[in-house]
């Protein structure tokens, strides 16, 4: 096996194998009654959340609703998970490891378990969040709002119209969060004032649908619906959180300082990897593979940087201009480069295709001082193409070293390449392995293309490997510092220092990183875990089957059932094994 995934392979097996992973199956379970309660849950979901019908770009959906974020809708859809669960543990067991029943099962009980499991969080009382609030989905989704027909343009309107109810419900939560001892950290919630003061200038996406339907009487109604409904709404709730919200908001950092916040951590954490794992394990396993990619950078840098000290090399990549960008213009052809180039290369390694295009953009202007790179879904149908969002504010500051590797994270072979074959499963699959999501699965797979892509050729120079390890170095340092703000009673400005000084990211990516890891508890964490066991399960695979090993069959049979929890995957891979030796 190559000597890059050889190094890993034990070191999950020191977090992971002496707890074990998340609940998975025991058995087998009748195919036919698994379908029935997933199609019941998937017709539930999509009702309860209509944005995502929007997102994914489910033929025939209604774009019309926004989801009911009241606490009397949520107590309703707890009440229904309740009884999908009771229904699940009834099943008989009956079908094979690696056929689309066991994937159904498997991603439905994983939901389930971690949806019930996050409750503890009570997030619905404190959900501020420049990362993963109501601001940063739907504004996405005002634009990629389908108009350009009379129905659509009606359905828009009455989208449009929802979002006054829809913050002045979010006011009424936060309020009784705060009444109950909830409440968002203080810094996070000055971001989102700024976030909710911009969605009010000209360049506000919500705003898009009058960009892209030029009907003289919809332009008329969407602007009266933005005078007369949105704009005060938005208004309202920025008033909200600036005078009164904000005083009230916690000043400690760490989750923990919420009711019940050490419970909600380790329930985030299990949500967000679908592993059962410690933060101390977490914390040492963070400690021990930022210095295995130490000694990684120490070669590139006595290889191609005069042996500099890696701590002063990294410095210099995000310093000195020699190594920045010059332009927007300049950022956004270096990935459109590198993406090139990793889309020209997958049929070597990959058995799978995907048919979905993707477009490279920058953050819109509301979002540029706290976005560091991420991708949106293509639709199902392949009509719209995902967009693979990229940071570009302060070119000249921002590090060339390690833009691609985010390229192929979140592009090919990584976020758009294995979002975008999901989908398109089509009749092989159900609907669950296509729409839901978890981060253990997902963003591990995205971390483990970016070191693929040097095995495939792709990166440009030592430069740029470079940078790709410091972005290995960056989600180690995630494990350390999540673990520390959240459990082990870390400062801000601690996280900030640690992570400055173990990589080449960009000094504004930095702050808005661990700015992101103290409002999103958990999720950081899954990364590094995740990469971890698929390179695990991959040296297990080539060591098992020797000759007969194929990395793009491996490949394959990671990416067929979507986004399964790594308890799955690991049964597959063995299942795999087993047949193919």
């Amino acid at each position: 096996m190559p000597e890059r995934v050889r190094k890993f392979g034990w070191v999950l097996m020191l977090a992971v194998g002496v707890l074990g992973t998340s609940c998975t199956p025991q058995g087998e379970a009748d195919g036919a009654a698994v379908n029935a309660l997933a199609d019941e849950f998937m017709a539930a979901y999509l009702e309860r959340y209509p944005e995502m019908m929007t997102y994914f770009g489910i033929p025939a959906a209604r774009h019309d609703r926004l989801t009911d974020n009241s606490l009397g809708a949520l107590a309703v859809w707890q009440a229904r998970e309740d009884d999908w669960m009771r229904r699940l543990d009834s099943l008989e067991p009956v079908a094979q490891v690696g056929s689309p029943e066991w994937a159904v099962l498997g991603i439905l009980r994983e939901t389930l378990e971690g949806s019930v499991d996050m409750r503890k969080c009570r997030i619905d009382l404190w959900h501020v969040s420049e990362v993963d609030g109501w601001q940063t989905m739907l504004t996405y989704i005002a634009e990629i709002q389908p108009v350009g027909s009379d129905d659509l343009r009606e359905q828009a309107l009455a989208r449009a119209r929802a979002l006054s109810t829809y913050l002045d419900t979010e006011i009424q939560n936060l309020r009784k969060g705060l009444r109950l001892g909830y409440s968002a950290p203080r810094g996070n919630v000055d971001l989102v004032i700024d976030e909710g003061r911009a969605l009010l200038e000209p360049s506000s996406p919500l705003r898009s649908p009058l960009e892209r339907d030029l009907d003289a009487s919809f332009q008329a109604a969407y602007r009266n619906v933005l005078q007369k409904d949105v704009d005060p709404a938005l208004q309202r709730y920025v008033a909200f959180l600036q005078d009164e919200y904000r005083q009230a908001a916690r000043e400690e950092i760490s989750v923990a300082a919420n009711p019940g916040g050490s419970d909600c951590y380790r329930a985030s954490i299990r949500f967000h990897s679908t592993l059962q794992i410690t933060p101390k394990k977490i914390h040492d396993l963070g400690l021990l593979q930022m210095d295995r990619i130490q000694k990684e950078m120490g070669v590139i840098s006595a290889r191609s940087f005069g042996n500099a000290d890696v701590r002063d090399l990294l410095h210099r990549l995000t310093s000195d201009p020699e190594y920045a960008f010059s332009s927007r213009e300049e950022i956004l052809e270096y990935a459109h480069a590198a993406v090139a180039r990793a889309e020209a290369a997958l049929p070597e390694w990959f058995g799978l295709v995907s048919r979905a295009k993707m477009k490279i953009e920058p953050y819109p202007v509301f979002r540029e001082k706290s976005g560091t790179g991420e991708y949106q879904s293509a639709s199902e149908d392949g009509s719209r193409p995902g967009i693979f969002y990229i940071p570009v504010r302060d070119p000249q500051t921002r590090p060339r070293a390690g833009l691609e590797s985010l390229a192929f994270h979140e592009g090919f072979p990584g976020h758009h390449f294995q979002g975008s074959i999901a989908l398109e499963l089509g009749e092989a699959s159900h609907p669950i392995s296509r729409y839901l999501y978890n981060s253990g699965y997902s963003e591990g797979w995205g971390l483990y293309t970016e070191q693929l892509s040097d095995e495939m050729g792709l990166y440009s120079s030592d430069l740029d490997r470079m940078g790709m390890l410091s972005d290995q170095a960056g989600r180690a340092a995630r494990l350390v510092i999540d673990t520390g703000l959240h459990e082990f009673g870390w400062s801000r400005q601690r996280a900030i220092d640690y992570l400055a000084e173990n990589t080449a990211w960009a000094p504004q990516d930095v702050v808005a990183e661990v700015d992101r890891y103290i409002v999103h508890p958990g999720q950081a964490t899954a990364y590094m875990l995740g990469m971890l066991e698929i390179q695990r399960l991959r040296g297990r695979a080539e060591e098992a089957l020797g000759p007969a090993f194929e990395i793009r069959e491996f490949h394959d049979r990671v990416l067929e059932n979507g986004s399964v929890t790594l308890g799955m995957l690991e049964e597959k891979i063995e299942h795999w094994i087993a047949n193919a030796s």
